[in-house]
């Protein structure tokens, strides 16, 4: 365990320059004291680690020092061979790479795991696309990219869901897939990070004018709290209904608008109530009439009653269709 610590603590201070205790005990779950006592093992090996005190300290390798040592467990091998989107890759005009990267990490390998990562690429795929493989039109995908790596302002056009549409001034700060769905996540003028969907931005247009990008933004970090954010401020239309039992399986298939919050056993009558989580009240009515007479509305009594005129206006306009 101390050997794998070592050496992640010699790669992370690699790829990040420098690091405090604190961060590097955190980043690795030990203590502090652990940290130093590493530090001096390290030390005594010969690896040329050391620490700058003060405010903006830290540990850090001796400039231009770097080890070629490749040292994974066959975990870790595993985990870089787990299938990537191909079409995400795609879209990032990456799929070529992926496969000549994928090629030199397998022939850099010792013989012993070399085939391991081959059998397990072959086990393990990743799959985003969906099943009608409907992709969504992104007309300014290749400038949001550019200006991303370049910090470069960009003027787009973009359509909100109400289909108005608008033009703002934003700052790149980077791309992130929701599933198949890709999501361009920028500072607007008053430095509110905002996410804007691709399939949305109309046209994206570069400007003379650059911006400094913030050193201690963390794009999945970011993307985590903005995701819990957003689910927990999502509209909540709670209702009880009862169900036949021919359905309920079903109801563990739900579309992205409803949530099967609790089910409880037969009642008197043969029947299953159940507890469903609509966005919207017009959610709730599309999705109980779809069932037909294989649902019935418990509470609130306001939605049985919409649900009754709209079957009733249903049948009515068939009648004078005749």
């Amino acid at each position: 365990m101390r050997g794998d610590r070592l050496i992640s603590i010699l790669l992370l201070l690699q790829s990040q320059g420098q690091m405090t205790a604190k961060e590097l005990s955190e980043r690795l779950e030990v203590s502090e004291r652990t940290i130093y006592r590493d530090m001096e093992a390290l030390s005594s090996t010969g690896i040329p680690v050391f620490a700058e005190r003060g405010k903006n300290g830290g540990w850090s390798l001796l400039e231009g020092y770097r080890t070629n040592l490749t040292g994974l467990k066959e975990s870790e091998i595993r985990t870089l061979f787990v299938s990537p989107s191909e079409q995400l890759l795609d879209d990032l005009g990456l799929s070529r790479t992926s496969e000549e990267a994928r090629n030199k990490l397998i022939a850099s390998l010792p013989s012993t795991y070399r085939e391991n990562a081959k059998d397990f690429w072959n086990r393990i795929h990743v799959d985003t696309s969906t099943w009608r493989m409907r992709k969504e039109k992104m007309a300014a995908f290749e400038v949001l990219k550019n200006a991303i790596w370049k910090e470069n302002k960009l003027k787009i056009e973009y359509q909100r869901a109400d289909g108005k549409t608008n033009e703002v001034v934003v700052k790149p700060l980077g791309l992130v897939a929701k599933g198949s769905r890709w999501y361009f996540i920028a500072f607007k003028d008053n430095d509110e990070i905002r996410n804007y969907r691709v399939s949305r931005i109309k046209s994206a247009e570069p400007i003379s004018e650059t911006f400094e990008r913030p050193k201690d933004f963390d794009l999945p970090q970011y993307w985590r709290s903005s995701t819990e954010a957003f689910l927990e401020n999502l509209p909540k239309y709670e209702v009880w209904v009862e169900v036949a039992p021919s359905i309920l399986p079903r109801l563990q298939f739900t579309d992205r608008f409803v949530q099967r919050v609790e089910v409880e056993n037969k009642n008197q009558d043969g029947w299953i109530p159940v507890k469903l989580s609509f966005d919207t009240e017009d959610e709730a009515k599309r999705y109980v009439l779809g069932f037909a007479d294989q649902i019935k509305v418990i509470e609130p009594k306001e939605l049985h009653d919409k649900i009754l005129l709209m079957a009733e206006a249903t049948v009515n306009f068939y009648q004078q269709k005749k």
